[in-house]
C-alpha cells in the first residue's frame, strides 16, 4: 500500500520563541511530498488557553488533535497505506501514535522514541509547561484529561523504547527507573543491533517511529529548537529505520520540530530530512 502524508503543523505545544517558524519547516517538508498522497490538518493561529491545566495553550492543542484523529479515521476508511506525520512540534503527533496503538491492525505495537529529549513531563514536572516535552507521558495515559491517551490507544511504559535520549529533567529520569523504560543513549546506536534487540524485548509485532530531528547531532542539521551535542549521524538514523522495517511491520512514523530560520536554511537541511523519509517509505527495504 502507498505510504500517505500527514501534515499537522502545529506550534503550539513549543516553549522556544521560534515556535511559529515550524509552519515554514512543515510546509518546506510538505513541498517535496507528492500532493495526492497529502493531507493538511487545519491548524488555529490563535494560541489557546492552558484552562487551569498546567499545558500552555492546551485548548489550541486538543482541537487539532481532534482534528488529526479525525483525518486519520478517514484515512483509514479509504485504505491508504501507513501514514507518515510531519509536524510541528512533538504534540503534532499525538492523534497519530494514538490511532495507530488502537487500531490493532499489526497486532501488539511497540513505539520507538528516537528524540533528544524524552518528552515525559508532566505540569506538575515540566520547567516550561510546554506541551511538547510531555507528549510521551500522555500516551502513556498520565496527562490532563483532553490530551489524555486511554483504553486501547494507551502506551504502557513496557512497549515504549527512547532511542538517543541524551536530555532529561529530574522527573524525567526518575519516571525512567520507575517505569523501566528501555533507554538507548546515542553510543548504543552506532549500529541497529541493540535497537532492534530493545523493540523485540516488548514483544511487540509492529513499530511506530517518531523522529524528533533533535536526535540527530548538530553538525547534521541546524533547523532544530533545542540542539543537544553527541546525537546521532544520518547515516545512523536511516540504518536505524531501515533494520526496525526489516524486522517489524511499520505501523506509522513521524517527522517532528523542523524550525528552520530562512528558506536557504530549510533547503540546506531537505537532503538529510529527505533521507529519513526515503527510509520511512522504501518499498521492501
Amino acid at each position: 500500500m502507498p505510504t500517505r502524508f500527514l501534515i499537522v503543523p502545529q506550534w503550539q505545544g513549543s516553549s522556544s520563541s521560534r515556535a511559529m517558524q515550524l509552519l515554514d519547516g512543515a510546509a518546506a517538508i510538505a513541498g517535496d511530498l507528492p500532493a495526492s498522497a497529502t493531507t493538511t490538518v487545519d491548524v488555529p493561529m490563535e494560541a489557546g488557553e492552558s484552562l487551569g491545566t498546567g499545558v500552555h495553550r492546551l485548548s489550541s492543542i486538543a482541537a487539532i488533535r481532534d482534528r488529526a484523529l479525525a483525518a486519520l479515521t478517514e484515512l483509514s476508511a479509504i485504505g491508504n497505506g501507513t501514514v507518515v506525520t510531519i509536524g510541528g512540534d512533538c504534540g503534532a503527533e499525538l492523534a497519530s501514535v494514538e490511532h495507530a496503538v488502537a487500531s490493532r491492525e499489526h497486532g501488539r505495537v511497540a513505539l520507538v522514541w528516537l528524540d533528544a529529549h524524552a518528552d515525559l513531563n508532566t505540569p506538575n514536572t515540566s520547567p516550561s509547561g510546554a506541551f511538547h516535552g510531555m507528549v510521551l507521558r500522555a500516551l502513556l495515559g498520565e496527562a490532563p484529561e483532553p490530551l489524555a491517551a486511554t483504553g486501547t490507544a494507551k502506551l504502557s511504559p513496557e512497549a515504549v523504547v527512547l532511542a538517543g535520549t541524551r536530555e532529561l529533567d529530574d522527573g524525567e529520569a526518575a519516571y525512567v527507573d520507575e517505569a523501566g523504560i528501555r533507554t538507548l543513549s546515542p553510543d548504543r546506536l552506532h549500529t541497529p543491533d541493540a535497537l532492534v534487540a530493545a523493540v523485540e524485548a516488548t514483544g511487540a509485532a509492529a513499530v511506530y517511529v517518531h523522529i524528533d530531528l533533535d536526535v540527530l547531532d548538530p553538525g547534521s542539521i541546524s533547523g532544530v529548537q533545542f540542539p543537544e551535542p553527541f546525537g546521532l549521524t544520518p547515516d545512523e538514523l536511516v540504518a536505524a529505520i531501515l533494520a526496525l522495517r526489516g524486522r517489524f511491520d511499520l505501523a506509522g512514523a513521524g517527522i517532528m520540530e523542523f524550525a528552520p530560520r530562512n528558506p536557504d536554511a530549510a533547503s540546506d537541511d531537505l537532503p538529510v530530512i529527505l533521507r529519513i523519509l526515503g527510509a520511512l517509505t522504501k518499498q521492501n527495504p
